[in-house]
This record gives structure tokens, C-alpha cells and sequence, in this order.
């Protein structure tokens, strides 16, 4: 556990910010999670998720989804995928409040692909009251990183650390979701 999360002063009024492959779901080696069926969970994501969503006032995900933008899937399999994946989350005890993706290519440096901050900036005005100060993002990748710092957020990186000369270094590092969740449900415990 990073003992630094307390430093983070952590309280319900918080976004959580989420990239969805490598985090939430496996990802595809050089493919792309194309149909319901080729979406398979990462152990122990759906138990984080219920044990975040009570300690977060918005949750959302944002991921880029460049398959859609080389027209290997389309816009309605993806929203599939994510109807499927929250109605998962729902049947769990967790919950997500908005799903943002990004179709377009890398070369094409769209502002709502990350590291660009569309995707958060469209999750604020859709949800007001999001302070990118008191917010989380978690991903694992320099892209995820990046969004967050760019945004202003904290930022975790999941899995094995960023490589040294990465000029974007995350907040906190946690091998799954799962261990950031209970790291996160013991902090808030801690403070009542």
C-alpha cells in the first residue's frame, strides 16, 4: 500500500477516471476487443469497481478505441461492449456513470485521444461539478498518464512502472485495480 494516498486528502467528491483496456478488461495482443465475446475481465476488476463506487462521486471511463477509426469494429460493437460491461459492473455492486472513447488514429493527434484531454473536458461539461484537482486516473500506459497530468489529476499507473526516461511519471503505481481499490477503501476507513 502507498502510504503517500493519505497525502491526498481523499473524500467522496472525488472523479475517478479510468482507462478501460489493461485495467478493466485484458487487452488483445496487437488486436483490439472487437465483440462482446472477445471482452474478458481482469481478475478482481468487477470487486474494485464495487468497492470504488461508493467512495467516488463520479466514475467514468475514457479509452481510446482507435479499431473503430481503422474500421475493424464499429461504433455500435463498441457501445455493445460498454452496454455490456456496465450492465457487468451494475450486477456487481459497481457502477459507471459515463463511458468516453476516443476512434480515431494515433497519427491523427485528435485533442479527445490520449494523451489529448478532450475526453475529460467532455466529461466535465457533462458532469459539472468534476474537479480535475480531485480527480484519479488510472491507466497503464504513458498516454494514460499523460491525459491525467495534462488534465491537472492525480494520476496511478497499473501493472509493471513506466520506463525510467518516461518524461511523465505517475503519482502512484499498484500491480491491478483491485489492489488501488482496497488501498483506497482503507484510506477513506482510516480518516472517519
Amino acid at each position: 500500500m502507498d502510504s503517500r494516498l493519505a497525502q491526498l486528502q481523499f473524500d467522496r467528491s472525488w472523479t475517478l477516471f479510468l482507462d478501460r483496456d489493461g485495467v478493466i478488461n485484458k487487452k488483445r495482443d496487437n488486436d483490439y476487443v472487437k465483440a462482446v465475446t472477445e471482452f474478458e475481465w481482469i481478475p478482481g476488476a468487477l470487486d474494485a469497481l464495487a468497492l470504488m463506487a461508493p467512495l467516488f462521486q463520479t466514475v467514468v471511463i475514457v479509452t481510446n478505441q482507435q479499431g473503430v477509426g481503422k474500421g475493424v469494429m464499429s461504433e455500435a460493437d463498441l457501445n455493445a461492449i460498454h452496454q455490456h460491461m456496465i450492465h457487468k459492473v451494475r450486477l456487481h455492486g459497481g457502477r459507471v456513470d459515463a463511458v468516453y472513447f476516443a476512434p480515431w488514429l494515433k497519427e491523427q493527434n485528435h485533442p479527445e485521444r490520449k494523451p489529448g484531454i478532450g475526453m475529460a473536458q467532455n466529461a466535465k461539461r457533462d458532469f459539472p461539478a468534476i474537479d480535475f484537482t480531485h480527480s484519479l486516473m488510472v491507466g497503464d500506459s504513458v498516454s494514460d498518464v499523460a491525459f491525467g497530468k495534462q488534465a491537472g489529476m492525480y494520476t496511478v499507473l497499473i501493472g509493471k512502472p513506466l520506463d525510467p526516461v518516461s518524461t511523465h511519471r505517475p503519482d502512484f503505481v499498484f500491480d491491478t485495480l483491485l489492489e488501488l481499490a482496497n488501498a483506497l477503501r482503507a484510506e477513506v476507513g482510516r480518516g472517519k
